[in-house]
């Protein structure tokens, strides 16, 4: 009996436990999906995901992009852009310089603008009825300032004197004519002043262009080869000065525009080697004429006025100098005088290049630095011009301190 109780005990329990399985299984189904929602027609079209089927390409054939036309109009044709072209380098173009004959005289008025006072100043105390000491002191005085020197100025005075006495009554041309003898006894009319640049027997002639910093050396140069080309020369240009920053660009650029060609170095090189080397290019050229400009040397430099000298002794184991031309500053004076002697002390100075005359300067300084050096002036620069270089005419420099 008790057999049959548990029996039916345990047929109980596990058909419960198995009701409560299904019961459980039931309420675990998940529920029905939501209806889909309207489409938005603003939004954008899904992107396709990996692994969607593409659509199905139509049996069409496929067109050219050349086939393709634009909406409203023709096809356009495509056509590739033409490719850049370099520009090539501009060849400056070869300058035909001013003749040198004659340019003073044609400058003469922009000369006479500065030295009139000189001139002038001496005609007008000349003139007074009496010509007494003080008259006579004032003339010294006039000639003094005008950078003419002490002991020309006393010669100019005492010959003026003397002939002023016997000329007795002076009229103003015959004063006129009395000052231009005297002037011109004092510049100098019997001066060898052509540079020298033809020595017989061989060629190039070689010219060495000195002078301090600040006194247009290089454009000097530059501008005396326009002076030659204009007399038919060729030239080669040795940059020796290779010291100042662009001084090589600088005179290399005066020569381009004349067709002279540039020898030049390294910055901060050996000035003497590039001033042999100009020479030795001039030689293989066979050009008539050598310039080399040298570094604007402080006359108080010991040592660079040495390196100077050894510059002229390199350049003379090819062949001597012709010319040796010291450029001086004229608005400098006094203190020119002192650069020229110093100069002359290292190499001989054959000729004087006078710089800005045409500005502030007075025109005694051309009296004072030929007797200072025993050296003529040879050519003046009158302006900023390419062609203002001009070869130094006594004649047309007096006319223009006088003034007409």
């Amino acid at each position: 009996m008790e057999t049959i109780i548990l029996a039916v005990v345990i047929a109980v329990v596990v058909l419960g436990a198995i009701g409560g399985l299904v019961v459980g299984s039931r309420r675990k189904k998940p529920l029905p999906p939501p209806p889909p929602a309207a489409p938005d027609i603003t939004a954008p079209p899904a992107e396709p995901h990996v692994g969607d089927e593409a659509e199905t390409p139509r049996d069409e054939p496929r067109r050219t992009i050349e086939e393709v036309g634009l909406p409203g109009g023709p096809p356009v044709a495509v056509e590739e852009p033409p490719a850049a072209e370099i520009p090539a380098p501009e060849v400056p173009a070869i300058e035909v310089p001013e003749p040198a004959a004659g340019r003073m005289v044609r400058l003469r008025t922009r000369l006479s603008r500065s030295q009139n006072a000189l001139g002038k100043g001496l005609l007008t105390l000349l003139s007074r009825e009496h010509l007494d000491e003080d008259t006579w002191e004032e003339i010294e005085d006039t000639l003094l300032t005008a950078d003419v020197g002490v002991r020309p100025t006393q010669e100019l005075v005492d010959s003026l004197r003397e002939r002023v006495k016997v000329l007795g009554t002076r009229t103003p041309a015959e004063l006129r004519g009395l000052l231009r003898e005297e002037l011109l006894k004092l510049v100098g009319t019997d001066m060898d002043r052509r540079v020298r640049t033809e020595p017989e027997g061989r060629r190039p002639g070689i010219v060495m262009v000195v002078g301090v910093n600040g006194t247009g050396k290089t454009t000097t140069t530059g501008k005396l080869a326009r002076v030659l080309v204009a007399d038919g020369r060729t030239v080669v240009l040795g940059a020796a000065d290779t010291f100042r920053a662009a001084a090589a660009d600088q005179l290399q650029t005066w020569g381009e525009r004349v067709g002279a060609h540039t020898v030049r170095g390294p910055e901060a090189g050996d000035p003497a080697s590039v001033a042999f080397d100009a020479v030795k290019e001039g030689k293989e050229l066979g050009v008539d004429v050598v310039l080399i400009d040298t570094a604007g040397r402080l006359h108080t430099k010991t040592g660079l006025m040495d390196e100077l000298g050894k510059v002229k002794r390199v350049v003379e184991k090819h062949a001597p100098l012709d010319e040796v031309l010291l450029v001086l500053d004229a608005t400098t004076g006094q203190n020119g005088l002192i650069q020229a002697r110093v100069f002359a002390e290292v190499v001989d100075i054959t000729g004087i290049v006078l710089t800005k005359l045409d500005g502030t300067a007075k025109g005694g300084i051309v009296v004072a630095v030929q007797r200072e050096l025993g050296v003529p002036v040879k050519l003046v620069g009158l302006g900023e011009g390419a062609d203002d270089l001009a070869p130094f005419e006594p004649e047309a420099f007096v006319d223009a301190l006088i003034g007409d």
